[in-house]
């Protein structure tokens, strides 16, 4: 491990990708302080930039932009009480209410250093989990391969919360844009309507924008209310006391943990991380009624999980290729569009990509801390500009990256489709996030089933009989079993509470 941690720091501190590394961590952090836009979003925009980079300092940079966007979303959350993500929902019930109290300043410091302390975690993991788990997965079969891609898909639908009809519909239209273009075994054209702009396929490019960077400007125009901030941050605000730091050694400790372990596992993330470390601290707290009020552990416990979570989610998206979130799907569609295959055999068949940006998460990290410190009064009167002129930029951007691709007009005009898509469902409760979990999974999940299905000469039950295939497939059935019954129980609860409203009425 310390030769290869020596090979990623030599290529990580070369000069293009140290600032490649910066570039992507400031803009990062720049467009998830945002409200509204995440770092979902920011990858969706910003990644056109990276694909006349080396294929190394493209995944440096596409990393920094995803932590820095992590990062920068707390901030919003914390002065404004205006989450930029789900995840940081949780910030808001603490970090808010301190920054009323006067110690913006205070909560600000903390969520850095809970950041650094869970993004260290989470490398920490990716580093003695990653090269295990590729080797491990050097010896799965294309039906193995099938049952895992088809468990991620189950587990993002049944295991993220909300409702897993809804869920199920997402990963379905996922698995149906995914089929358009040229079939790999017959090199027929598929559902391309004579357009010759879809026989390679839907742009994962055009699409993740149009989902989730022009669905979400739209959304935070409508939403937005001009709120200011009143309290100035400086420097010597930010200074903590020895019983803050005393309150968020523990906290910070529980929340790597649980983002650590959760981060790696498909379908939970960041999201769930931050609320099972919220809960889990007002449950060993002896004092639970600070909470919502200013608790500065609300703020160390859900931050060091969701960086955590951030880092470990590399571990399947890399030595496995199976993306366990909307943003890991997106960087599995770098890796491919940069022509390296994500899987096992990319620990050994691509050392430098793998160890370097590996190291470049330790510099990330450490930029990130150093960056954002100083330069918290630069975020904060960036939140103070009018959203109304911020906007237009960012849809202006967004077009010029799609277009700059491959020069086709078309491709702009899929960025406003599925722009207007991903509001409407919005709009309808829809998350548009299993859609593309199902557009990037659904043709290496076809291809794996053909080959088994060759393999197997035709008989679905030399599939299914496979100790290790069919094990994955069960728990994928008990995973859909869980998810039914707990709709039903829910529904036959309403159904009780309601009868029982209408009897005292």
């Amino acid at each position: 491990m310390l030769e290869n941690m020596a090979l990623g720091f030599a290529t990580a501190f070369t000069a293009t990708n140290l600032f490649y590394c910066f570039l992507g961590v400031f803009l990062g952090t720049f467009i998830g302080v945002l409200p509204g836009l995440g770092s979902l979003a920011a990858i969706s925009m910003l990644l056109p930039l990276t694909f006349y980079l080396e294929p190394t300092t493209a995944l440096i940079m596409l990393g920094g932009i995803y932590y820095g966007g992590e990062y920068g979303g707390s901030i919003a959350s914390i002065l404004l009480n205006l989450p930029g993500t789900p995840s940081h929902a949780v910030t808001c019930l603490d970090g808010n209410p301190l920054a009323k109290q006067g110690r913006a300043g205070v909560a600000l410091f903390i969520t850095a250093i809970a950041s650094f302390v869970g993004g260290t975690v989470g490398i920490v993991a990716l580093m003695g989990f990653g090269p295990a788990i590729a080797r491990i997965g050097l010896s799965f079969g294309p039906g193995d391969y099938f049952a895992l891609m088809l468990l991620g898909l189950v587990a993002a639908v049944t295991v993220g919360g909300g409702s897993v009809i809804k869920g199920l519909i997402m990963v379905v239209l996922g698995l149906l844009l995914g089929t358009v273009g040229t079939d790999v075994t017959s090199g027929e054209f598929r559902y391309t309507f004579d357009f010759l702009e879809l026989r390679d396929g839907v742009s994962l490019v055009a699409m993740a924008m149009g989902l989730f960077g022009v669905a979400e400007v739209i959304s935070s125009v409508r939403g937005s209310s001009e709120r200011k901030i009143t309290q100035r941050v400086t420097l010597r605000s930010m200074v903590p006391t020895r019983a803050d730091m005393r309150r968020t050694l523990k906290p910070m400790a529980r929340g790597s943990s649980i983002g650590g372990f959760l981060g790696a596992l498909p379908g939970t993330g960041v999201v769930i991380s931050a609320f099972l470390a919220y809960a889990t601290e007002i449950r060993v707290a002896k004092d639970k009624s600070r909470f919502g009020k200013g608790a500065i552990e609300g703020i160390a416990a859900p931050e060091s999980a969701n960086n955590a979570a951030a880092q470990t989610a590399f571990i399947p998206t890399l030595t496995i290729g199976i993306p366990g979130s909307a943003t890991m799907s997106i960087m599995l569609g770098a890796l491919m569009i940069h022509g390296i295959s994500p899987g096992p055999l990319l620990v050994s068949d691509h050392p430098t990509v793998f160890w370097g940006l590996i190291a470049s998460f330790w510099i990330g990290n450490i930029f990130l801390l150093i960056l954002n410190v100083p330069l918290i009064g630069m975020w904060v009167r960036v939140l103070q500009f009018p959203y109304k002129f911020i906007y237009p930029v960012v849809i202006a951007l967004i077009c010029i990256g799609v277009f700059s691709m491959r020069t086709s007009v078309f491709d702009v005009w899929l960025v406003v489709i599925f722009g207007a898509l991903g509001y409407l469902l919005q709009r309808v409760g829809y998350s548009p996030a299993p859609l593309i979990l199902g557009f990037v999974l659904g043709p290496m999940l076809e291809e794996n089933l053909r080959r088994a299905m060759l393999m197997a000469r035709g008989d679905p039950y030399r599939l299914v009989a496979d100790p290790l295939t069919g094990t994955i497939l069960a728990i994928s059935g008990l995973l859909v079993l869980w998810a039914v019954l707990g709709g039903v129980r829910r529904w036959f609860g309403a159904r009780r509470l309601a009868k029982y409203s209408v009897d005292e009425a």
